[in-house]
């Protein structure tokens, strides 16, 4: 490890004079009602993880210098040794401090504006008929328990159960913190390679679900002028589309504009489905304006690695090797009762680090 390049490379806490500056500009704010108050909070604390690592690392290197004196000076073999693995232990820190101030800085790159909302979680069942419905129904049952020991709410919007307990479709409004940044990365169609319960000779067979995470809109972010939609109430149906309900509590939207669909049965009143289905459309709306900004974008190509397509395949669940992949990023875990039963955030983190680095990578190519 070269010392001197570390100490130039620290030799200032540019993070912490920010810091200072930050937390003077909060008093000021606090004191003024300043309508930015939320921006320099964000700042601070991107700031101030910065500013810890470096002091940090400031130390080690400190303390690296002190150990090589001792090493260099001392004729007594044990406190040789003992320096010896003082450099080794803070060489190892300083790598680590070193690789979480860039991912910091990666993190900061990446931020999306919607990162903070809550989100819209879709599911369907693509190729394999009943299993394909009940691999989306493990898919469902995954993000549910995660999200639930995250702390946000599950509220099912719009669901299409079979008579096994499949899903060929369900819909779930995600609430919390920063809903959206952990899952963005979760569209796209994932595979499941599996022998079912039904199979009788043994036979792996596979499937697939498609998932798209949506984020939350605000009434704010799009306005529907009432004219510009039709709606259609009727009886709530069950599995093999039996009715449920003896009054028209269903609702079902159409956008005349752009042809897209929402419908909800979920509750036993027509004002409560509307509402919500008035809110997946206009998650349904917002999400379609975003992609369109980001394909006129000159960066639309490193937006996500592969296609950026929702029908791209990005994730295999073989059951028997036990095994998950994201295709990706070219990884795998080894732990498919923990992943199915929410164990998750170690693949969405891998992936989101590895997806910001190969982003980085064609960047820097591209230059």
């Amino acid at each position: 490890m070269d010392i001197a390049l570390l100490k130039k490379k620290y030799s200032n806490n540019e993070a912490q004079t920010h810091v200072n500056d930050l937390e003077q500009q909060i008093t000021l704010a606090h004191t003024t009602g300043g309508a930015n108050l939320s921006k320099l909070s964000g700042d601070l604390s991107y700031y101030a993880k910065i500013a810890s690592n470096t002091s940090a690392i400031q130390k080690a290197i400190k303390d690296i210098e002190d150990a090589q004196y001792m090493l260099s000076n001392e004729a007594d073999a044990d406190i040789k040794e003992m320096a010896k693995e003082e450099i080794a232990q803070k060489e190892q820190l300083i790598t680590d401090l070193d690789q979480e101030i860039y991912q910091i800085k990666i993190e900061r790159q990446f931020e999306d504006e919607d990162d903070d909302r809550s989100a819209i979680l879709e599911i369907r069942a693509g190729a394999g008929g009943d299993e394909a419905a009940l691999f989306a129904a493990d898919l469902f049952k995954m993000y549910s328990i995660y999200a639930t020991n995250k702390g946000w709410t599950v509220e099912i919007v719009e669901s299409n159960v079979t008579q096994d307990g499949g899903y060929k479709e369900v819909i779930a409004h995600l609430a919390g913190k920063n809903v959206f940044k952990n899952l963005k990365y979760e569209s796209g169609v994932h595979r499941v390679q599996r022998i079912p319960s039904t199979e009788s000779a043994g036979r792996i067979h596979t499937s697939t679900a498609s998932v798209a995470i949506l984020p939350e809109a605000k009434e704010i972010d799009i306005q529907i002028d009432p004219s510009e939609i039709k709606m259609e109430v009727m009886r709530a149906s069950g599995a093999g589309g039996q009715c449920v309900n003896k009054t028209d509590s269903a609702v079902r939207i159409t956008h005349l504009a752009t042809g897209i669909v929402v419908s909800c049965q979920e509750t036993k009143h027509q004002a409560q489905n509307k509402e919500k289905a008035m809110a997946l459309l206009r998650s349904r709306l917002y999400d379609m304006k975003k992609q369109e900004e980001m394909a006129k974008r000159k960066d639309m190509r490193s937006s996500q690695i592969g296609s950026n397509s929702r029908a791209e395949k990005i994730r295999t669940y073989n059951f028997p090797q036990n095994r998950v992949t994201d295709h990706r990023v070219k990884l795998s875990w080894f732990n498919m009762e923990g992943i199915l039963a929410g164990d998750i955030q170690q693949i969405i983190d891998d992936v989101r680090k590895g997806i910001q680095t190969e982003i980085l990578a064609q960047q820097e190519k591209s230059e």
